[in-house]
């Protein structure tokens, strides 16, 4: 081993390293799971988080607008507020935008919200006024509040339909005065969605996009990096291809290229993914306007991408690959074994999932120019922002040298892993 030493220093060589990541890429391409996990999940998991949940929750909840549920009632109601509950609202085409509900009657309200006989139930403990200055009554509203079908359904019909019960008495009292209605509203606020038009295409679920992104980049990874180190030790190969005459940073460049290609191929097809989730919202919108389709808008939105803007997600994924490719490549040499490798990888999938699902308050980030330069967090974090179609090229910037900072630190311990033979022969 000494007498090989002096023919192993010196720069790399592009020939060497590219036969080298050749060899891993063509053991991982015999096996036809990582293929699928690299290739086609993301064409199939993307489309189905970020357009299968939003139009899930945008039918279930548009759905129980314009469904008809069972309204318990214990008691009088007034004649007026009867007819408010039971009617449709439609459009003038006649489309209906929020049925009324079913009035049952009950003698156990909580009893008939408990067992499922009515979603929700009203109870007039006392007869209530039929107009504005006779007193106030209470009604109360039975319903499971922790259930979200009850919320968007019979309880929220009722909420809204009393509410506009009282404006109609108020209002009706206020013309017997010579006054209108504008009298309940001296000050009115007209709100305006200040979003820009990438923001509102993104959606409320945007976040889904750069932890995706991270987790598809993960799997791509870690298939080929664990192979081509731990596999490698576990097989015996390892050892022919160091005393073969190759440079140990060749090794090391050769088997991050080859783990990065894998990991950087599962990025773009996660990107294809979402820009396929798009194309497919617009058309689903175009299809099926209204309430419901705005709703799905407004919670999965559409990935539109600029140029420059996919230029940088594209960048910031390939950085990403790298630093993970990297850490993956150092946990790799320092395992035993396949097996071992796997069971010291399972914090790193903590390390990509928990700061990607806390993106969904991104919001109420004070996002420093430290946190974008921070590795893998200020990728997701610019990621997102791109997105929104609110990044900056420096945050981009940030992120992107944070990133390359990391990998170089986990290449140089990689690198100082492979020269150590103590390392390398523990099996």
């Amino acid at each position: 081993m000494p007498a090989d030493r002096p023919a192993r220093r010196g720069g790399l060589r592009p020939g060497m390293v590219w036969q080298i990541a050749a060899r891993d890429l063509l053991t991982t391409l015999r096996d036809r799971r990582t293929l699928s996990a690299t290739v086609l999940m993301p064409l199939i998991l993307i489309p189905l988080f970020t357009l299968g949940l939003p139009l899930l929750m945008g039918n279930l909840i548009g759905g129980q607008q314009q469904a008809r549920q069972q309204l318990g009632v214990v008691g009088t109601l007034p004649e007026g507020l009867r007819r408010a509950l039971t009617t449709d609202e439609t459009l003038p085409d006649g489309t209906v935008t929020r049925a009324g509900v079913t009035l049952v009657p009950v003698t156990d309200p909580l009893k008939a919200v408990q067992d499922g006989t009515v979603e929700a139930a009203l109870q007039a403990a006392a007869p209530l006024p039929a107009r504005a200055g006779d007193g106030t009554g209470t009604l109360k509203l039975y319903a499971k509040l922790s259930n979200l079908r009850a919320q968007t359904g019979a309880f929220g019909k009722v909420q809204d339909v009393v509410d506009g019960y009282n404006r109609q008495l108020a209002t009706a009292r206020l013309g017997t005065l010579g006054l209108g209605a504008d009298t309940l509203e001296p000050v009115r606020i007209q709100p305006v969605d200040a979003s820009s038009a990438q923001e509102q295409r993104s959606g409320q679920l945007a976040f889904l996009i750069p932890m995706l992104m991270m987790q598809f980049i993960l799997a791509g990874a870690l298939a080929t990096a664990l192979d081509a180190t731990a596999g490698e030790k576990e097989r015996g190969t390892l050892e022919s291809l160091l005393v073969a005459p190759v440079r140990r940073a060749e090794v090391v460049t050769g088997k991050l290229l080859a783990t990065a290609t894998t990991a950087l191929t599962s990025a773009a097809f996660s990107v294809a993914g979402f820009l396929l989730s798009s194309v497919i919202m617009r058309a689903y919108q175009t299809a099926n306007p209204g309430q419901v389709a705005t709703f799905t808008q407004a919670m999965g939105g559409q990935l539109s991408l600029t140029p420059t803007a996919l230029l940088t997600v594209l960048g910031i994924a390939l950085t990403t690959a790298l630093l993970i490719s990297s850490l993956l490549i150092l946990v790799g040499i320092y395992a035993r074994s396949f097996k071992e490798a796997q069971t010291y990888v399972a914090p790193i999938n903590l390390l990509v999932v928990l700061p990607a699902v806390t993106l969904q308050f991104a919001d109420f980030l004070n996002a420093s120019a430290a946190l974008y330069a921070t590795p893998l967090i200020g990728g997701m974090l610019s990621i997102l922002d791109t997105v929104k179609g609110s990044g900056e090229p420096a945050h981009a910037a940030l992120a992107v040298a944070g990133n390359l900072a990391g990998t170089a630190l986990f290449s140089l311990l990689a690198l100082r892993s492979f020269g150590r033979e103590e390392v390398i022969f523990r099996n």
